[in-house]
Order: structure tokens, then C-alpha cells, then sequence
């Protein structure tokens, strides 16, 4: 077989296979053992046992068996005894008899023992006879050890044709279930060494078709998460290649002398402005590459997530002003107090408050809002009135570059790495970030709920 070697799954259930089958045939073979002298000897007690019902039916037991004995008897090495009713035993067997089978034969009970009969082990039968007296037979036990030698030589071929049986079987049951996931496990490798749209035949048993699904989801998960990738990549090259061709072009201009001196504040201007979208970018992307490393420094202590949110919308009051919206903010009048990273919750919450001042129309509402659900936890909410998100779009809404590639030309955006951002953030200092297509003004709704670590020192001042 192809797949039987040392280590493999074929091998080892072979081996397992058989170790069991050797295991049931030796365990068989012990019992067989034992039981074919117990059988032996329950048949020869049996027929034993019929001779002596017999002869205790014959009208003068002394004439009849001490006389014809060896006739009767043949040449088994069966040997007889009669009881007499005043108690006198004669006869080749009267010394396997003993006072106590006598008192019992004559009594009128049937008697079933082991005696030394010279130098040998016999069976001893008896029963008792109608005018009083009683026959008693006797069976050297070498008659029997001969008997159960046949019964036991007879096994041995069953027994061997049992273990290569189980062995054959162990073979074929190892290869039904190898085979599928040998062919699982060649599908695993070619999706680590880069191939994608490979399908897994799920046949076989049933955990075999668990793996072989499991490949064929993650399969399908690794082609989205790649064609994500690529997508994203495209996105930012494309972004990043606007800037530098601006850059390129006024920096060729200026070498080569073209830019008037009255424009040169106007270049510089845009210089400027198309520098701070790469270094935006750069940050973007550092960041995101921060919130994934081990080390990103999280300092949690006492923080007032109302005055944080006041200090946050006082922050973009004037943007939202630039961009004729309506800010509002809506707190309790008591403090909230948690235990937290204060600067992170608040660079997260300028992130939604950025991406809901940028899609948002004029005069549309932004608002921010701090409460507590019945559960005792606290909730950041930012919500606008901008166009919304599909239940598409919520679905893959913190996947970086995802919404931006799907809106870019139609919709006013940034790096498309902001809410991937926010949702790192989120993970990190134990909070929860979720999305509503449609809230309650009308545009996307972001919600950060607090999560155990926050929680457990969240309290009123």
C-alpha cells in the first residue's frame, strides 16, 4: 500500500488494527482454552453419567457388570462399581468410592466427583439402582486432556484466520479514512506554497469531510483576504501617486525655472498640502502597524469620558463649522469615570468624528453622545447625517481600504484607513466598536461600548 509507511495515519491504524485483533484472538484463545477442558469433561460426566443410568436399571447388578465388565466398557478406561444395598462396594472402581458417596448413592441421590483411582485422576459418575444398591463408573481424566487437545488444535486455524482477517480489515478501514485526508493534506500544502481556487473532494468519513470542507472555507477565506490585499494595495498606490505626481511636476517646474515669482506662494501652498496627504498616509499606515505589534503602549487610569468627549468636540467645532454642519454633543450632567487609556479612547473617538465630518453633507447633523445601558456600561456613540452604509458595507466597514475602494469618485474620503484604525484601537483597550447602517439622524452610527477591563473600573465620581 502506497501510503503504509512508519509515522502515517495508514500505518498506524494497521498496526492499531492488528494490536487489537491480536489482542481479541489471544484473549479468545485463553478463554477457548480453558473452556474446551471444561466442555470435554461435561462430556464425558454426561456420558458417564447415561451409562450408569442404564446399567442401574439391570435386574442383578454383582452378575451382570463385575462379570462382563471389560465387554461393557470396552477399552475407554472405564471401570465399574457396585454398591450393594447392606452398603458392600466391589468391583475395578470400588476404591475411587469413599464412605460418603456411598451414604449418598444410597440414599437415593446421584453422585458426580473427582477420586484417585491407583496413580490416576478420574472422573468419577454414580447412580443409584432400583433394589437398593447403586452403579458408580469412572473415567481416567487422560481420556478427557486427549479430548480437549482436539477441541483446542481445532481452533488454532480459526483463531490465525481471525487476526489476518482483522489485519486485512484494519487495512481497508485505514485506507478509506487515509486516502481523503491525504488528499486534504496535498490541498493544505499547495494553498501554503500560494495556489488559490483549489477545491477539496469532502468524501469519507465524517470528521474526514469536516477537514475537507474546512480547507474548502479557508480556501475561499484566503482568496477574499488576498483579492482584499491587492485591492487595498492598489487603493493606496493610487492615493500615494497623486501627491508625488504633484510633487514631481512643481518640483521639475521650479528646477526648471517656469514657476513665475508671483506664483511661487501658490506652489508652495500646494507643495504643502499634497506633503501633509503622503505624511497622512505614512502615519496612517505606521499606526496601523503599531496596533498590531505586541509592544503598543496601552496606560490605563482614571479617566472622565464625558469631559473627554466636550474636549473632543470643542476640537472640531470649527471643521464642522468650515463644513456648515451641526455639531452637537450630548452628556449627562454627571461625570463618568473609567478606568481606561484616555488618549487612545480619544484619538478614537477623532476618528469617527473625522470619517462622520467627511461624508456628511451641509446641514447635516454630527453628534456625540456618552451614556449608560441598563447593564451599567458606557457607550461612546458618533452618528451623522450623511448617506449611510449598506448592510454590505457594514459588513466589511473596518476592513482597511474596503469602503474607500468601494466609494472612491462618489463619496468625499480619506485614506481609507481610518475605521480600520478606530477597530484596532477598540481591540486594544478592550472595548467593543460597533456600526449601524442607519441611525437615528440618518447616516452611519458608531458605537464603542466599554469592554471588561474598562468596565470593572467604571464608576461615578
Amino acid at each position: 500500500m502506497r501510503h503504509l509507511r512508519a509515522g502515517s495515519l495508514t500505518g498506524s491504524l494497521v498496526l492499531l488494527a492488528t494490536v487489537v485483533a491480536a489482542t481479541a484472538v489471544l484473549l479468545a484463545g485463553v478463554a477457548a482454552w480453558q473452556t474446551a477442558f471444561s466442555n470435554a469433561e461435561s462430556q464425558y460426566r454426561e456420558r458417564l453419567s447415561r451409562q450408569a443410568t442404564v446399567l442401574s436399571l439391570a435386574p442383578n447388578l454383582s452378575v451382570l457388570l463385575l462379570d462382563q465388565t471389560q465387554r461393557l466398557t470396552g477399552a475407554t478406561g472405564v471401570q465399574v462399581a457396585v454398591i450393594a444395598p447392606d452398603g458392600h462396594v466391589d468391583g475395578p472402581a470400588a476404591r475411587a468410592v469413599t464412605p460418603a458417596d456411598q451414604d449418598a448413592l444410597l440414599a437415593g441421590r446421584t453422585l458426580s466427583a473427582t477420586a484417585s483411582l491407583g496413580d490416576q485422576r478420574v472422573l468419577v459418575q454414580g447412580h443409584p439402582a432400583g433394589n437398593g444398591g447403586a452403579v458408580v463408573l469412572t473415567q481416567p481424566f487422560t481420556e478427557v486432556d486427549a479430548a480437549a487437545n482436539r477441541m483446542r488444535g481445532s481452533l488454532t486455524l480459526p483463531l490465525v484466520a481471525g487476526l489476518v482477517g482483522a489485519a486485512l480489515a484494519g487495512a481497508l478501514l485505514a485506507r478509506r479514512i487515509a486516502r481523503p485526508l491525504v488528499a486534504a493534506a496535498g490541498v493544505a500544502h499547495r494553498l501554503a506554497a500560494g495556489e488559490r481556487g483549489l477545491h477539496c473532494e469532502a468524501h469519507g468519513p465524517t470528521e474526514a469531510r469536516d477537514v475537507a470542507q474546512a480547507l474548502n472555507t479557508l480556501g475561499a477565506a484566503l482568496e477574499r483576504s488576498e483579492q482584499r490585499q491587492r485591492d487595498f494595495l492598489t487603493s493606496i498606490s493610487h492615493e500615494i501617486r497623486t501627491p508625488l505626481t504633484a510633487l514631481q511636476g512643481y518640483a521639475e517646474a521650479l528646477t526648471d525655472g517656469v514657476i513665475e515669482p508671483g506664483q511661487q506662494a501658490q506652489v508652495g501652498q500646494i507643495l504643502l498640502t499634497e506633503t501633509q496627504r503622503l505624511d497622512r498616509f505614512v502615519r496612517d499606515l505606521l499606526e496601523l502597524a503599531r496596533l498590531d505589534a505586541d509592544d503598543f503602549p496601552v496606560t490605563r487610569e482614571p479617566t472622565d469620558l464625558a469631559a473627554l468627549l466636550r474636549e473632543s468636540a470643542e476640537a472640531w467645532t470649527q471643521r464642522a463649522r468650515q463644513g456648515e454642519l451641526h455639531l452637537r454633543v450630548e452628556v449627562a450632567g454627571e461625570p463618568v469615570i473609567a478606568v481606561t487609556d484616555g488618549f487612545r479612547v480619544r484619538q478614537l473617538l477623532d476618528g469617527l468624528i473625522g470619517n462622520a465630518v467627511r461624508v456628511s453633507p451641509p446641514g447635516a447633523p454630527v453628534v456625540l453622545a456618552l451614556r449608560r445601558t441598563e447593564s451599567g456600561d458606557a457607550e461612546l456613540q458618533v452618528s451623522d447625517g450623511g448617506p449611510g452604509l449598506t448592510e454590505d458595507d457594514v459588513r466589511i466597514a473596518f476592513q482597511p481600504g474596503a469602503l474607500h475602494s468601494r466609494y472612491a469618485g462618489t463619496r468625499p474620503g480619506g485614506t481609507g484607513l481610518g475605521l480600520a484604525i478606530t477597530r484596532r484601537l477598540a481591540d486594544r483597550l478592550g472595548a467593543t466598536i460597533t456600526v449601524r447602517g442607519h441611525g437615528p439622524d440618518g447616516g452611519a452610527c458608531f458605537t464603542v461600548t466599554l469592554g471588561p477591563e474598562c468596565r470593572a473600573g467604571l464608576r461615578d465620581r
